[in-house]
Order: structure tokens, then sequence, then C-alpha cells
């Protein structure tokens, strides 16, 4: 293809550049470019054949006619024709044509160059995939000679243990459990070793651990929940309201004081205040008050419709109360007759201690111990929860315990609840950790300083007089009351007091501190009975063949 481009431009150059002293007589001579046909294609190939002007001819003279000297002038020979002009020469044309000569050039030359690179690479990648080639062979070979020798180490394997079978008579089972069996005897003496140091270890941070775990759940008890104990108050905007709640002559107050059961105490100030034992009806009369002080008619017809709407919609206070304290403990979801009964826990108190803040002091503290002891949370919620449920039914009889399971009972609570609601007081064995716990946390918010708003002389007297009860028998040697008279511990002499007498004296020191003690609760009475028996070993009677020296 370049030989063809070049001999274009030489067969230009030979027809343009023509010599100005070619003879005009000489025909111009066929210029032919010639290139391999082998390796040019066709249309590449150019010939080029200049145009040359023919030869004009002169015209014949004719002689003319009835001339006498015709015949004696002989024909003027023809002159030759005159040779054409050279063409002249551009040279921003031949600029050109060296300029695109030079191109051609270059364009082969990298053309040459790029050809060796694509040879060079064709020969790395027919080297590359002999190698591979051979290398797939290699590993053919490998893998057959692997698997060959592996099957023949299987074999060898399998006579080695036949022979040890042979000559040592047991089988690979036994083999084996008797080198576990002397592995575990080896290993006995470590680990009772390792445990006995467990133990001692657990033995000496146990107390710590103990009082670690015990006051972060008492911290965790802390609640700000605001409980009323016999007097209620409420704050009035002026003293014109005041004198609308006395009426005239005191009618309105009598008239309040007769429908709501409480005593109304007002002083200097704008503070009235709602005296009661009875906490529902301290608080039935406290929402009529400010409904009235709200209202602004107060008269004794207008109390009474008052009053009678409050306790109608006393059954929604106990209902939002109840799902109040179910929330601040974290349970959700129980049933409405469920959340009536322990919105109760507002208005019931035991020796002094508000329930729901007790109930509420002791869920927290038993959800910290059950995060700590990985024990079932929800199960020690809920149970912590209605552990004291009993104590706000009061038209059945029992125990606050056995009330409270009755009553559990028909919301289907689970098995585990009703367990730790009827081992709370250790009246049952305990079954479960969150039994353990339940109880932990009821005995924290309970015996707390300050938990329990008692005179301290009538708590003195009340403990002397349970003890004073169980002494008065015979046979006993010494009484100790717990847990706030809860728990009354006799201890009686062997000697004058068989066992069946003392299980007899256990129920009879009972029936009479359910005579004589007069206060809400359960007392439960244990009577231990303890014989001792001890020998004196006298000098004479040493057997002297016995000591040896």
């Amino acid at each position: 293809m370049f030989n063809s481009f070049v001999s274009k431009f030489k067969s230009i150059f030979n027809g343009q550049n023509l010599s100005p002293s070619t003879p005009a007589s000489s025909p111009s001579p066929v210029v032919e470019t010639l290139t391999d046909t082998s390796t040019t294609p066709a249309r590449h190939r150019v010939t080029y054949v200049p145009e040359t002007s023919p030869s004009p001819t002169p015209a014949p003279v004719a002689p003319a006619p009835h001339s006498k000297t015709s015949k004696l002038i002989p024909p003027t020979p023809a002159l030759a024709p005159a040779a054409p002009a050279p063409t002249p020469v551009n040279p921003a044309l031949l600029l050109e044509a060296q300029r695109a000569l030079e191109n051609a050039r270059r364009l082969e030359s990298d053309a040459k160059v790029k050809e060796q690179e694509i040879l060079a690479r064709l020969t790395s990648v027919n080297e590359k995939e002999k190698y591979l080639i051979q290398k797939e062979k290699n590993l053919d070979h490998d893998r057959l000679e692997v698997q060959t020798k592996t099957a023949a180490i299987d074999d060898l394997y399998r006579k080695q243990l036949e022979k040890l079978e042979a000559i040592s008579g047991i089988d690979i089972e036994k083999a084996k459990q008797l080198i576990l069996s002397s592995t575990e005897k080896k290993m006995a003496s470590w680990i009772s070793r390792k445990i006995s140091e467990a133990k001692d270890q657990l033995r000496q941070r146990e107390d710590e651990v103990s009082k670690e775990i015990l006051v972060d759940a008492l911290r965790h008890g802390l609640t700000d929940y605001v409980a009323e104990y016999t007097v209620s108050t409420i704050t009035i905007p002026d003293d014109k309201i005041k004198g609308k709640i006395i009426g005239r002559e005191g009618r309105n107050i009598r008239a309040f004081e007769k429908a709501t059961g409480v005593e109304l105490e007002l002083d200097e100030g704008n503070d009235i205040r709602i005296s009661s034992f009875d906490s529902t009806r301290r608080e039935i009369a406290k929402l009529t008050l400010e409904k009235l002080v709200k209202d602004g008619r107060i008269q004794p017809l207008r109390i009474e419709t008052l009053v009678a709407q409050t306790k109608a919609d006393m059954d929604k206070i106990l209902v939002n109360e109840g799902r109040r304290i179910s929330q601040e403990v974290g349970v959700f979801n129980l049933p409405l007759d469920l959340l009536k009964t322990i919105g109760k826990f507002k208005y019931r108190f035991s020796y002094g201690q508000n329930l729901a803040k007790h109930t509420i002091e002791a869920s927290k503290i038993a959800t910290a111990l059950a995060y700590e002891l990985k024990a079932d949370v929800t199960t020690v919620r809920l149970g912590t929860l209605l552990h004291d449920i009993g104590k706000v039914i009061a038209d059945q009889e029992g125990t606050h315990i056995d009330v409270g399971i009755d009553f559990l009972r028909q919301f289907h609570i689970p098995q585990k609840v009703l367990d730790c609601v009827a081992e709370h007081h250790q009246d049952k064995e305990f079954s479960s950790v969150e039994s353990v716990i339940v109880y932990l946390g009821d005995a924290s918010s309970g015996a707390r300083p300050g938990a329990r708003y008692e005179v301290h002389e009538e708590y003195l007297k009340r403990m002397t007089n349970i003890e004073e009860v169980a002494k008065s028998y015979p046979g006993v040697l010494s009484v100790a009351a717990y847990q706030a008279g809860r728990e009354v511990m006799v201890i009686v002499d062997p000697g004058l007091v068989s066992d069946s007498e003392a299980e007899v004296l256990s129920h009879n020191i009972a029936d009479k501190l359910e005579e004589e003690a007069k206060w809400a609760g359960q007392i439960r009475v244990t009577c231990i009975r303890e014989l001792r028996v001890s020998s004196t070993v006298v000098p004479s009677k040493i057997n002297n063949n016995a000591v040896k020296p």
C-alpha cells in the first residue's frame, strides 16, 4: 500500500517536471509505476500514462486547377510541430506532497513497531499456555499419586489396628473407655483442688458481693410516690370560698361531714384538712370538695349530689390509680378488674406504711436483684406487684396470702407468680429463685428504717405483750418475737414438753395471740424442742492397753 502511494507521488512528479530540452519530434515516454502485486491489493496499484499531443499532419496542397506550373513545383514537405510548453510546478502542492510522504513513512514505522509488539505478546501468550497445560498435567499426576498413597496409608492403618486388636484382645471402644477412665482418675484430685479454691474465693467475697448487690438494689428502690396517711389537704383560693364551705350556722360543713363520714378542719389560711382513718372515705371527700370549690355552688343538696357522683366514679378512679401503679413498676395490659383491685393499694396501710408505696419500692428492689442474679424479671415484677393483693380484699376470710391466691386464680395468673405470692412470708419452702427475690424485695421495703410509721412505745408494748402471752404457758424457756410481731420463736424444755405436746403448745399460743393481739396480719409461732445429751469420761475407766507409749 505504501509502495503504491509512493509510486503515485513519483508519477505525479515525473509528469509535471518535464525537461524543456526534450525534442518536440520525439514522442513522450509512457511512465508506469509498478508495484508488487503479491502484497498490494488491486485497488492500490496505480499505473500512470501521461497524455501526448498528436503531431499535426499538414494538409496536402493541391495544385491549382488549370495551372501551368502544377507539374513543375514539387510539394513542400510538412513542418514538424512545435514542442508543447512545460507546465509550471506549484510550490505549495509540492510542499504538501512532501509532508504527506513524511506522514506516510511515520505511519509505516509505527505500524511496524505495533506489529512487533503484537508478535511479542502472542509469543508470550503461547508460552504461558504451554506452561499452564504442562502444570495441569503435573497436578493431575500429583493428585493421582496422592490418592494412591492415601489408599495405601488407609490400608496400612487398618491392618495395624487389626494387629493391635489381635495382640491386646480388646476393641477400639474398650480402649477409649480405659483411656478416659484413667485420665479421669488422674484429673480427679486436680479438679477437686480447683473446686475447693473456687469455694474459698467465693466465701471470701460473698459478703462483699452480697452487700454490693443489695445496696445497688435498694438504691433502685427509691420512689417519688407520695402517700397520704390519715390527713389529706387541699388549698382554696380565698376566704370567700371558706365561708361558703361553712355555710350559714355551719349547715354546709355538717352536711359534708355527714355525707362523706370525714372531719373537716379549717384553720387560719387557705388550707383545709380532711381527717379520717378510712382512706377511701378521705379520697371521696377530697374529690368532692375539689368539685365544690371549682363549681362555687355549695349547699347541702349539691353536696349530697356530688358525693353520690364521686362514689359512682370511684371505680374509674381505682382503675386509673391501679394502672399508674402497674406502669410505675413496669407491668402492662392487666385486666380491668385486677387494675381496680390494685388501685385500692393507695388507700390501704400496713403498720402505717402505704401499700402502694410499699409495693412500688419492693418491686423496684426485687427487679434490680433479678437483673443481677439473672432470674426471670417478668415473674419477679408481677409477683412483687401482686404479693399483698389479699390485704385489700375484705369480703373473704383467711390470711391475705390465701385470699390473694384465690383471687388471682380468676385471672389465670401463671403458677410461678402464684408461688411467689404464696411464699413471700416463708409460709412455704421457696420453690424458685424468683420467690426468694420477691421475699427479699418485700422484706427490704418493709424493714427499712422509717418505712413503718408507728409510735415506738406502742410497738414495744405490743412486742412485750406477745412474748408475755407465750411465756405464760408451762414448759416455755424463752420467747423471741421477730418481724414486727409476725414471727414468734418459742423454746421449750424437752424434759417437760414432748414432741406431740410441743405441736399442741404452738397451736395454743397462736390461738391466745389471736384473741389478745388486736391488729391485722398473720402471726407464725414456731416451737423448738431441742434435746442435748452429754457424757463424761472418768480417768479410772480408761483402758491403759489402748494407750500407746
